[in-house]
């Protein structure tokens, strides 16, 4: 009599977990009543034919930004859903969840320096309008190009400007001069040197990273010839800023970062805080190797990119 209330019980637990069937349905199929089903599938469970496993995302999204903080010494980490890898899908929700984490965080005389490039412009499109006062929002590096390629620099600064009630501060150059001797008459520049020191005034950054990949926005930009290019993606592993620095997180090419318009990559290490907003296969080189070189110690990324930082 047990064997036959163990095989029918198990029988009713695979038709109504596993094949999707209702109770009714079961009860019909087997020739039973359907209080009866519903006795033989407390008993499945009673007896361990049954386990029920609960699946929290949100549970376990936070163990993956508390081991990422282990991992890499970070204060705070974000990890957000995304329901596939791939990286526009993974881009629209980091972005949006450093929007909200922003909304949390600004407040009154906070000066916010931005950088460029579509996640940047993504969160930007996502901040929403918040009641502060005295806040300043300063470009992070140059945002001035001769291509085509659109940078959302301008576009990028506004939005931010706009978002917090104030007007934007910019940086009107290129953010790579062709040699280091322009590049020092520039920053001999009054306007230039203050627009400079309020970004190292910042104390809230938000950036991403770029890769050295062949797509990478800075060489569709046309700043670097082919050997400069070939340099950067032999020695580099990503760049913050438009400074490139290798998998240490250490810049990779003296010639190149002295030729750049922008904040230094050791100011963001002095940031109160210092936002990195990145995720996606192709990134994860680049966001490893500036968590190596602790310039951000805020983290915004998926859970895949996150598990992938983790291996």
């Amino acid at each position: 009599m047990d064997n036959d209330k163990q095989r029918l019980s198990i029988e009713t637990a695979r038709l109504y977990y596993l094949s999707d069937y209702s109770q009714q349905e079961i009860a019909t199929k087997l020739g039973v009543s359907r209080p009866t089903v519903s006795r033989l599938l407390q008993y499945a469970k009673e007896k361990g034919y049954v386990r029920i496993d609960i699946v929290d995302p949100l549970e376990d999204l936070d163990a993956l930004g508390e081991q990422l903080k282990k991992r890499y010494g970070l204060d705070t980490v974000h990890v957000c859903y995304s329901p596939i890898n791939e990286y526009k899908e993974i881009q629209k929700h980091i972005s949006k969840r450093a929007a909200d984490y922003l909304f949390d965080t600004v407040k009154d005389t906070d000066i916010i320096g931005v950088t460029w490039g579509t996640t940047m412009h993504a969160v930007a499109e996502h901040l929403e309008q918040k009641q502060v006062r005295g806040v300043e929002v300063v470009q992070l590096k140059g945002g001035v190009s001769h291509s085509h390629v659109n940078t959302y620099a301008a576009e990028t600064v506004n939005l931010f400007a706009e978002a917090y009630h104030t007007i934007a501060r910019y940086l009107p150059l290129p953010v790579i001069f062709d040699s280091i001797e322009l590049k020092k008459m520039v920053d001999e520049d009054r306007h230039i040197q203050r627009i400079i020191e309020l970004g190292r005034q910042a104390n809230i950054a938000v950036f991403t990273v770029g890769t050295v990949k062949e797509d990478a926005l800075l060489f569709r930009l046309g700043y670097f010839n082919e050997e400069e290019q070939r340099l950067l993606q032999q020695t580099g592993a990503g760049d913050i800023c438009s400074r490139f620095f290798d998998k240490e997180g250490n810049i990779c090419s003296p010639a190149i970062n002295d030729r750049t318009v922008g904040i230094d990559l050791v100011d963001l290490r002095k940031k109160e805080k210092s936002i990195l907003v990145a995720g996606g296969q192709r990134k994860i080189e680049a966001i490893e190797a500036a968590l190596i070189g602790k310039y951000a110690n805020i983290l915004v990324t998926d859970q895949f990119t996150a598990q992938a930082l983790l291996t």
